[in-house]
């Protein structure tokens, strides 16, 4: 995509000419709040070749064997198949796994048995989701932990590969497990990608596991990683350097993350919104209404909503396309979301304000 110049003003309705354009937005503005979390569509694939990857989103090469393991800090392991991450630490009683990505499954098992002959004595839930936990199962005799909110999404969920941990092993607000010497802080520093959502620090190693919010070398997976919190999931970012942390587990892709790949990512993520923010109200809505069926509303938030996006991208893709993975591919995306999360829970409705 092309970079749009930030200055060109989109000169469209004012708001009382808006909301007053056949009586139409002015009767589907209540609306706004139902409207879904995501778009009903997305950029269409096969829009052609994808850019170069930058070197900094290049990790490690996967052995043939399916997974890589490494040891990031005394006794605590690294396990990736380059598209998912989890982290395991050994100890002379046994082992602390935390979470368990199906498309790892049985290699997490392997791994650890190239370590030590110990079993996983206690295993960690960072949330519910079945990607980054979907086998669980594996852990046969250990004692699960989570935060209270992901056993209730477990209950619900009902799925035999992710077991429920026991009510004594649940907490709202934090846990330390200990275990022959080492311990993690199990810490839930608020709502952010997904409910109880942890950040889990390793203090003697400074390695902090926190899951589906940073992505290094990369921009964050689509529609700002499916994050149902979205102010949450930026502040996140602060949050995550209140550790004095030296390696980052950040769940998923090629490599593990530093402290400056927070930074970089916060930078992404402030570019977008202030984008977001000015194509928002520079849109030229009373354009869209001529060239859809202004009677439909939901095609009116359609067309409105993918043009900010669509705008927006066309804006940031270029400032970052070298700088980090996958921006031609998600920007539309997670600029769509950006959008949506000003509009809605930071109250930026222009043109679907207040009426006069």
């Amino acid at each position: 995509m092309s970079s749009r110049n930030p200055k060109h003003d989109h000169v469209g309705l004012s708001r009382r000419g808006v909301l007053g354009a056949g009586g139409l937005l002015a009767a589907t503005a209540p609306a706004l709040a139902m409207l879904p979390g995501q778009p009903a569509t997305a950029r269409p694939p096969g829009d052609g070749p994808t850019a170069p990857i930058p070197p900094n989103a290049v990790g490690p090469s996967i052995p043939a064997s399916g997974y890589l393991y490494e040891e990031i800090g005394d006794n605590l392991f690294w396990l990736t198949d380059g598209l998912y991450q989890m982290m395991f630490l050994v100890t002379d009683e046994g082992v602390l796994a935390v979470d368990a990505p199906p498309t790892l499954g049985n290699n997490i098992l392997r791994a650890i048995r190239k370590v030590t002959r110990k079993g996983v004595k206690h295993a960690v839930y960072s949330h519910a989701h079945a990607d980054h936990v979907g086998a669980m199962v594996l852990y046969e005799d250990a004692e699960l932990w989570s935060h209270a909110a992901v056993a209730r999404s477990l209950r619900v969920a009902n799925d035999p590969n992710r077991p429920v941990p026991e009510r004594a092993r649940t907490f709202r607000r934090s846990q330390e497990i200990q275990l022959g010497g080492e311990r993690l802080r199990l810490d839930y520093r608020g709502p952010n990608h997904a409910p109880g959502n942890l950040f889990v620090y390793a203090p003697r190693q400074r390695v902090l596991m926190l899951v589906d919010v940073i992505f290094p070398g990369w921009v964050p997976f689509a529609y700002l990683a499916v994050s149902s919190n979205i102010p949450g999931w930026i502040t996140a970012h602060e949050k995550a350097l209140d550790y004095p942390f030296t390696t980052l587990v950040g769940g998923h892709l090629t490599r593990l993350g530093t402290r400056d790949d927070v930074r970089t990512q916060q930078a992404y993520i402030t570019e977008l919104r202030s984008r977001a923010e000015y194509e928002l109200t520079h849109v030229d809505l009373g354009a869209i209404l001529e060239t859809i069926d202004a009677t439909n509303p939901w095609a009116v938030f359609e067309a409105y909503l993918d043009a900010v996006a669509t705008q927006t991208a066309e804006y940031i893709e270029p400032r970052w396309i070298t700088r980090l993975g996958g921006a031609d591919v998600f920007t539309n995306e997670n600029a769509w979301t950006m959008a949506e999360s000003l509009r809605l829970d930071y109250g930026l409705l222009d043109p679907f304000g207040i009426h006069p």
